[in-house]
């Protein structure tokens, strides 16, 4: 299902959250497993969000990244993993950052298998994740502690059940020491803004769709997406076994 109207990012309201809390709703309604409903919402997200008086995305590139197992993951997503980890893991519990689905510009940015950096990021540890600065701040902005994402408690899951979490912003992406690749990506897309949000799935493990702007976005309007996040939660929730 594609949107049925389309937002100003720059501009997105109370109203227009409202909108698109509805529509993301019927979304993945028709995906099989986890990864289709990602991929259903990160082209949703390209398509509603476009330029004023114009038919082009505002966003050059949507991702949805969730956290994974090492042993979970296909084969070709653990030697990606074990390359940038320079050997196996200690254990297969360890935790990864997966690209489970991606939309943008360029054709390589519309399959996560043409990722050259970011399919399976592996997070063996909180100091070697505080090393990325956007996934330690994408974590602690969504108002979580690295650890608990590494190692999820059930204790912790229980606690955290149906809340509401905070969303990662940058208001300023040029220079921002956050958003990465700032010669090869910020600057030739035009990447003035970047909005994050999420939370964690029944398996104690994070999601998070990264939307990454040409438009300004403020911290108002990129604070509405948390409510969203509660509606992308409710559609992965049949895929929980997963």
């Amino acid at each position: 299902m594609g949107t049925s109207q389309a937002f100003d990012l720059s501009r997105f309201e109370v109203g227009d959250m409202l909108h698109c809390s509805k529509e993301l709703k019927e979304v993945a309604r028709e995906a099989t497993d986890m990864a289709q409903a990602a991929e259903a919402f990160v082209r949703y997200f390209r398509g509603a969000f476009l330029m004023p008086d114009s038919t082009a995305p505002a966003c050059p590139l949507v991702r949805f990244y969730r956290t994974r197992d090492f042993g979970k993951l296909a084969a070709d997503e653990q030697a990606f993993a074990g390359r940038l980890l320079d050997g196996a893991p200690s254990a297969p519990t360890m935790k990864c950052l997966q690209l489970l689905a991606t939309a943008g510009d360029e054709p390589e940015w519309n399959s996560p298998a043409e990722s050259h950096g970011h399919r399976a990021v592996p997070l063996p540890s909180v100091e070697m994740v505080r090393q990325a600065p956007m996934i330690a701040a994408l974590i602690e902005q969504l108002g979580l502690e690295l650890a608990d994402v590494l190692t999820p408690s059930p204790v912790l899951l229980r606690a955290l059940e149906g809340k509401t979490y905070n969303v990662f912003h940058v208001e300023k992406a040029r220079g921002s020491p956050f958003i990465p690749a700032q010669a090869g990506f910020v600057a030739p897309y035009g990447v003035r803004s970047v909005v994050g949000f999420g939370g964690l799935l029944a398996s104690g493990d994070l999601f998070a769709v990264i939307l990454f702007s040409r438009l300004p976005v403020s911290r108002e309007s990129a604070d509405l997406f948390r409510f969203l996040a509660l509606d992308v939660k409710g559609a992965l929730f049949p895929f929980r076994r997963e």
